[in-house]
């Protein structure tokens, strides 16, 4: 099986038993080994009482895309450290989609950064994460 093959093998695998993704309405644009496009639109019950994209949506999003880009390599990886900074509002309707940066990869951590965009490729948010590698393969 090619690194791609299995890299969509495991994303699948775990997006199938992610009720958060689904819930969020995730679209998948692109998987592989420390690759992870997503998109998805903010939805009305996505609000905060201020009428803006409650701060865990883009979290979510970026917490998903973290998940799949690091665990496609074929270990096992669960995040240890996440942070975000929110940079600009996001109101109901937009389209959000993730760019993902694997900076570092060692046998037992990964360092990435991820991009939130919204549908005019603005950033609305920068996510920081750090995964623990378990040294556990997926099997798929």
């Amino acid at each position: 099986m090619s690194e791609n093959d299995l890299a969509k093998k495991i994303v699948d695998t775990m997006f199938n038993k992610d009720p958060m993704s689904q819930w969020l309405g995730i679209e998948r644009l692109k998987d592989g080994a420390g690759i992870s496009d997503l998109r998805m639109t903010v939805r009305s019950e996505m609000l905060n009482g201020f009428g803006i994209a409650h701060g865990g949506i883009a979290y979510s999003l970026a917490d998903s895309a973290l998940a799949f880009a690091s665990n496609a390599h074929g270990i096992q990886a669960v995040s240890i450290e996440t942070s975000i900074s929110h940079v600009a509002q996001v109101r109901e309707g937009d389209i959000l989609t993730t760019h993902v940066e694997e900076k570092s990869l060692t046998q037992r951590t990964g360092l990435y950064h991820i991009r939130v965009l919204n549908q005019h490729g603005k950033v609305i948010a920068y996510f920081k994460g750090t995964v623990f590698r378990t040294g556990r393969a997926w099997e798929v």
